[in-house]
């Protein structure tokens, strides 16, 4: 490189960490010759997504600013991140500031380009300038008292990577229907290999600035540029056909999403309907946090939601017979275009969840629920008490009748119910194996039905640990959460009573702590009013499903931040989606010559 040329690479490099530093609000008040200084000390370097900045307990070499990408910061004590560091911040300044090891640990979360203010240049320039020696003494001081006034929130997913599994996926047209559903919430961009090989991180870091949702398509074979995808983003989702052959993923992918936070999720692409036992060996060749059925265009925009994490989630609460009421609420809240994207319960409300996530309309799960409930009694199959007053048998056959062989994993909508684990004293959460199952140790009141046992331990009814685990739905973040509590009354309704009523009331007494903690976790609590429904009173089915439906409708009305679904609010990009179509095309033809 001749002279001249290098003289100018290196003005031009100086005029960008000039203008870095003055778009830097944590320097706002040091003068610009100050900044000039920095500017002329500093080193300028890229660090990819994935890679160590620095870890806590090594010695501070000075401090960064991230001109762009995005970092995330880990301390040795605490799982997960703590706290994000955005582009124009500034990073490392308490190392400085006290001269003691680095307190954290901070890893790239995306491709970034930063600066490095080497310690010597810091030690100069602050003993000069007073205006950047307070600068730096503030932002340690906002960061100490917001870490301990605030919680940190993951910010909302909004950068996803498309890996297909192999050629049998059309990642194209997933990918396209996928931008058309995000399209939907705000402005959306498509980017694939072609378009953006020759690109530097920054191009990357303006695209993801300009737009609220970018999706890379990477290849089905491991590549740098499936690499990079993965580097980019929120969330992995890993696509593949449901029926088709399990072939290893490409390798790393898993491990670079954990290291810096990434969400690895699942799309099970189907043909015409779900196929019954399809998740299990997909879920079983890699550790993901979430799994999806695509098998209907309905089934893009939940997808599209929960990845936003702007879904609805769903949680319904035990109570025996006054559990009917779920199906009022159910009802009204999908005539009020409520979307219902993950269901969860326990007891009664994990019988009632299982029928949504199964894909049963209302009218059928009335149907079912009054021939399990109403037309005969489920707990009437009495027994010398050893563990219990009832055998248990028959709820298992009403439930083996309603549910069959259905998996939990198979289901059309994410789904989880909770049991109480007698054994370690701990909420069990059933994710995965048999609907019936799972339902049987969700509903087994202690001393009216025998447990169940299985090699996690001696399982009974959930509502004896948590009678709405809103909490366990929150830790899947679809977004808003929705809770309906319909347990019993704190005072019998009769004067009369028996072992049954007893027993069932004393299942609950333990969650009542939990209760107050669980309401405020959802975003939306509803109880409707239920008076003179006992928990055994499987009469007043009718009346239960009615008192649901009326209380909800009600409560719709002065909930508006209810999520619904509506018309796109921006129209989708179609040009975007017409370039990828075009690629596709240009390839097909290339391969056949």
């Amino acid at each position: 490189m001749a002279l001249d040329e290098e003289q100018s690479s290196a003005a031009h490099e100086m005029h960008r960490a000039i203008d870095w530093l003055l778009n830097c609000t944590d320097l706002a008040g040091v003068d610009p010759g100050t900044l000039e200084a920095l500017a002329a000390g500093a080193l300028h370097f890229s660090l990819p997504a994935g890679h160590l900045l620095f870890e806590a307990g090594s010695d501070p070499d000075g401090v960064y600013l991230l001109a762009s990408g995005r970092l995330g910061i880990k301390t040795p004590t605490r799982t997960g991140l703590i706290a994000e560091i955005e582009g124009g911040e500034l990073v490392g300044e308490a190392g400085w500031l006290l001269g003691t090891p680095r307190s954290a640990t901070v890893i790239a979360l995306r491709d970034s380009e930063l600066l490095l203010v080497p310690n010597a240049e810091l030690d100069r320039i602050a003993a000069r300038s007073t205006q950047f020696s307070l600068a730096l003494a503030r932002l340690c001081a906002r960061r100490l008292r917001h870490s301990n006034a605030f919680g940190y929130k993951p910010k909302r997913a909004h950068i996803f990577a498309i890996v297909p599994n192999s050629i049998e996926v059309d990642a194209a047209d997933f990918a396209a229907r996928l931008v058309d559903e995000l399209g939907k919430s705000g402005r959306t961009e498509l980017v694939w290999d072609a378009r953006a090989t020759t690109h530097t991180s920054t191009w990357f870091n303006q695209i993801e600035q300009l737009n609220d949702y970018v999706v890379y398509v990477a290849n089905w074979v491991a590549s740098g540029w499936t690499r990079q995808c993965c580097r980019q983003a929120d969330v992995i989702l890993m696509a593949a056909p449901a029926q088709g052959r399990i072939d290893p993923w490409p390798a790393g992918i898993a491990e670079a999403a954990a290291a810096r936070g990434a969400r690895v999720e699942l799309a099970l692409l189907h043909v015409g309907k779900i196929q019954p036992g399809a998740a299990a060996p997909w879920l079983k060749s890699l550790a993901v946090t979430q799994h999806h059925h695509i098998a209907e265009p309905a089934d893009y925009g939940r997808l599209a939601r929960l990845l936003m994490r702007r879904g609805v989630g769903l949680v319904l609460s035990g109570g025996g017979a006054r559990g009917f009421a779920h199906l009022g609420l159910i009802r009204a809240l999908r005539e009020a275009h409520v979307p219902l994207d993950f269901l969860g319960g326990a007891s009664i409300g994990s019988i009632i969840a299982a029928g949504v996530a199964m894909g049963w309309s209302d009218t059928e799960m009335q149907q079912r629920y009054r021939r399990s409930f109403v037309d005969t009694n489920p707990v009437n199959d009495y027994t010398l008490p050893l563990l219990a007053l009832t055998r248990g048998k028959k709820v298992s056959r009403l439930l083996e009748r309603e549910y069959g062989d259905a998996r939990i994993e198979d289901l059309r909508l994410p789904y989880f119910c909770v049991s109480a684990n007698l054994t370690t004293g701990r909420l069990y959460e059933h994710r995965t194996g048999s609907v019936a199952h799972a339902l049987r140790a969700s509903v087994a009141i202690p001393g009216v039905m025998p447990p169940v046992f299985q090699e996690d331990g001696v399982l009974v009814d959930g509502a004896a640990i948590n009678n709405l685990p809103v909490d366990v739905m929150q830790g899947h973040t679809p977004g808003f959460v929705i809770g309906c509590d319909v347990g019993a009354d704190r005072t019998f309704g009769e004067r009369r009573v028996n072992i049954f009523q007893v027993l069932m009331h004393a299942g609950m007494v333990n969650s009542t702590a939990s209760e107050r903690a669980q309401r405020e976790l959802a975003d939306v609590l509803l109880k409707p009013p239920l008076p003179n429904i006992d928990l055994l009173n499987w009469q007043a089915f009718d009346r239960a499903i009615q008192a649901g439906y009326d209380y909800a409708r009600m409560a719709l009305d002065e909930l508006p931040a209810i999520p619904r679904l509506i018309a796109p609010a921006l129209p989708a990009p179609r040009a975007n989606l017409a370039a990828l179509e075009l690629e596709r095309k240009i390839a097909a033809s290339m391969a056949v010559r």
